[in-house]
């Protein structure tokens, strides 16, 4: 669950919770390999978002469980480093 405080707009998260990120990249096929790469045997899904106007970026959604914020930020860590990941929101 995320609640926005409005006093500081700062979030707080209550871990464990589902979580999702964008992953954009050029290669339809390495993106899925790299996010397979990533999470290993971690459950998750990976749906095809969309593609860019031009067609030279492609969008997925990953979603999955995460237990902390160091798990959180460790996986868009590790997803934002992979070289056939362009983006990672």
């Amino acid at each position: 669950m995320v609640i926005i405080n409005d006093s500081d707009k700062k979030v707080e998260i209550t871990y464990p919770c589902e979580w999702k990120y964008k992953v954009i990249g050029e290669d339809k096929d390495k993106i899925e390999e790299a996010v397979k790469y990533v999470m290993g045997e971690r459950p998750h899904t990976l749906d095809f978002s969309k593609t860019s106007n031009k067609g030279s970026y492609h969008s997925y959604e990953l979603c999955t469980l995460v237990h902390n914020e160091d798990d959180r930020t460790e996986l868009f860590r590790q997803l934002k480093k992979h070289d056939d990941v362009k983006m990672v929101l």
